[in-house]
């Protein structure tokens, strides 16, 4: 019997903190280092000149913010109380706003946005400002308008599954409101307890439930959101067909901000699995994890949810950083892969999943594996693949690419940079993620060292280069934001660029709409 061959695991016990909490480090460029020095602005990081179509922010504009809010506690001018509208999670990004506007309603922002068009003010949306390329955050002055206070869960169809809810609201809480009701968000993050939903679905988030439900483009049945001059523009339909022109609600998703601000969505939510299994399987190559991912789509099929993998640098990384983590097997192997199934009938899905491992361990495919069944020992699973970002971090200067590659070069680029980068600044090049939707987080860790423009100079344009000769993209789920602006034509061919500036023009001719960001400057 299998279950003879594999053992249960309790290789990790990590208490994970809130992505809240990782105010500790500066940033420069594609780096994150630990230091108490002063920060540099993203306009300097990124050398942005302000945009001279923009006029400068004064008392008269408090003024009238004031009277649309009607409450002093959403006209935020304290210096104080600005900064952390002004960092981001990473404290890598940093701007320079004299103003944070929190509205609790569409009909305040839409006023907001008209008077900022008319008095040529720039606006940068937010949500829980938990990105990764500097898209919620200023540039320079940029008025900040915070969605946070708009959070309210309008409606709920048990019958269709469709949930209407305000932009500004958590993801953890809405799947604590759909899991009595037995449904679930067909999106989960490591920020969920920070991110707000219409952030996820300005940036198109993706996460480990994509495998399963899709993107938020396949998810979000409708979306209410305020253009630049500030029309309000009604596309909040919880109809799943509606072929009645064009689709005017996928502008919005994944634009990052730049076209128009999301206040509504109507969400797709599946029924919640009552049976989740997670297996943690070793791999000696990667061809094996390949194999791996095509017998699980062949043998598992529709419960198969997630399939993770992590390197051998991953691992050890983790091991050094979480005093708690332990090997989660008695020998070490290159590669591990995290794969989870989820369903609605216990005995059909362990018996479905004992027979895919019994299989894939019989033709040779995994050197050793375990696996849970109980809440407690997955959750230890899942943080193993949840806590390598954290411990990166720890780590020291960390450069950080988020691509999308075919899978016969999926992790050539991480040989490649080995090669690239050995003997240099005592790198250690690390490859995760979501391999089952061909989604590599490609890590490069300098431990104990600074960020260094000459070791960057190694890095980049290169891994560019690299994804676009192999018709990958340079941002598979994290977005383009500021960080990724110039770079953008690696993924993007030149027309298709004039296409995308063409409809930011009709939409927001005076670019006061999150400038800097998506488009090249």
């Amino acid at each position: 019997m299998l279950l003879n061959r594999i053992t249960k695991s309790n290789f990790i016990n990590i208490n994970k903190s809130c992505l809240k909490n990782y105010f500790c480090s500066v940033s420069s460029g594609s780096s994150t280092t630990t230091s108490t020095t002063t920060t540099t602005t993203t306009a300097n990081l990124l050398k942005v000149k302000r945009d001279d179509r923009f006029s400068y922010l004064n008392k008269d504009d408090i003024s009238v913010f004031k009277k649309i809010m009607n409450d002093e506690s959403g006209v935020i001018t304290d210096a104080d109380d600005l900064v952390g509208y002004n960092h981001d999670w990473m404290n890598k990004y940093h701007g320079n706003s004299q103003l944070v506007l929190r509205p609790k309603s569409t009909e305040q922002v839409s006023q907001i946005l008209k008077y900022c068009n008319e008095r040529r003010l720039a606006v940068v949306p937010q949500g829980g400002n938990t990105g990764l390329v500097g898209g919620s955050v200023p540039v320079h002055d940029e008025i900040v308008l915070s969605l946070q206070s708009m959070n309210k869960i309008h409606e709920f169809d048990s019958v269709t599954g469709v949930l209407t809810c305000d932009a500004g609201c958590i993801l953890e809480s809405l799947e604590q409101y759909l899991e009595p009701r037995g449904f679930t968000v067909p999106l989960d993050l490591g920020a969920k307890g920070s991110c707000q939903i219409g952030g996820n679905a300005a940036t198109n988030a993706g996460g480990i439930r994509l495998l399963r439900y899709g993107s938020m483009h396949a998810n979000v049945m409708g979306v209410e959101a305020v253009l630049a001059d500030g029309t309000i523009v009604d596309c909040l339909s919880t109809l799943r067909k509606d072929n009645t022109g064009y689709d005017l609600k996928q502008l919005f998703i994944g634009s990052e901000g730049t076209l128009g601000v999301i206040t509504k969505l109507a969400i797709l939510t599946p029924a919640k699995p009552t049976s989740v299994h997670v297996a943690l399987l070793s791999c000696d190559s990667f061809d094996e994890v390949k194999k791996l991912l095509i017998e699980a789509k062949k043998q598992l099929g529709d419960i198969l949810s997630a399939f993770e993998f992590m390197d051998r640098s991953c691992i050890d990384v983790v091991l050094e950083h979480q005093p708690q983590a332990r090997e989660p097997f008695d020998s070490k192997f290159k590669f591990y892969v995290l794969l989870e199934v989820s369903g609605f009938n216990e005995q059909h899905d362990n018996e479905k999943l004992n027979s895919y491992l019994e299989d894939v361990i019989s033709r040779k495919m995994v050197a050793d594996g375990t696996f849970a069944s109980d809440s407690k020992s997955i959750a230890e699973f899942w943080k193993l693949r949840e806590t390598i970002t954290e411990s990166l971090g720890k780590a020291g200067a960390v450069y950080k690419y988020d691509l999308s590659l075919p899978m016969d070069q999926f992790y050539n680029i991480v040989e490649v940079m080995k090669e690239r980068l050995a003997g240099k600044n005592n790198s250690m090049v690390c490859g995760f993620g979501h391999v089952g939707d061909g989604n590599l987080h490609l890590n490069i860790s300098t431990p104990k060292q600074k960020y260094n423009k000459e070791f960057l100079g190694l890095i980049e344009p290169f891994v560019y280069e690299f994804t676009s000769k192999h018709n990958g993209s340079i941002s598979a789920e994290h977005g383009i934001g500021a960080m990724k602006t110039e770079q953008l034509h690696h993924s993007k061919t030149n027309s298709a660029i004039q296409l995308m500036r063409s409809i930011k023009q009709t939409m927001d001719p005076n670019g006061i709409l999150n400038p800097y960001k998506v488009l090249p400057n």
